[in-house]
């Protein structure tokens, strides 16, 4: 799949944001509201949101950092997908060990890097070159790496599934 090959035009995408939060008096003071929020979009399960603990959420629900490192991992693993079976590549085993690092700098922050550390199985050794190189196409495809504006790296692994 490169870029000539996808549909042109634009994607739209919608969601429902809805703060669940108020414990009566609004947000009336800092300590005084739960920052949970649920995501929703017609036809799914609703996502727990929160903001992240440094910033009075809950830990237990997703947060927005949290969220923008799966969109990173996801979108990689699905392009790398699509880039080994062009490439011929049996994939039988993929799992991502990702990191992000965002940088406070006063009122206000922004990620710096993300790390993928994809560890692939293959079905075959003579595949394991072409599964390494498809990591640059799926990093290349990739919507939303192609949409942030800080390096995400990859430092993958590709080794022969035990047979």
């Amino acid at each position: 799949m490169t870029r000539s090959s996808l549909p042109l035009g634009d994607h739209r995408y919608a969601l429902e944001a809805v703060w669940t939060g108020n414990r009566g008096s609004g947000t009336s003071g800092y300590r005084d509201y739960s920052r949970d929020v649920t995501l929703r979009i017609d036809g799914k399960p609703d996502l727990p949101a929160s903001a992240d603990r440094p910033f009075r959420g809950d830990p237990a629900r997703w947060n927005p950092e949290d969220m923008l490192l799966g969109a990173l991992s996801e979108c990689h693993l699905l392009s790398y997908l699509h880039a080994c079976v062009q490439a011929g590549v049996v994939v039988v085993s993929y799992r991502d060990e990702a990191t992000g690092t965002m940088r406070e700098n006063g009122a206000s922050g922004a990620f710096v890097e993300v790390v993928l550390r994809p560890r692939v199985e293959v079905a075959d050794e003579s595949m394991i070159e072409a599964a390494r190189a498809a990591h640059d196409s799926a990093h290349e495809w990739c919507f939303i790496a192609n949409s942030v504006n800080f390096p995400v790296r990859h430092e993958a692994e590709v080794t022969v599934a035990a047979g």
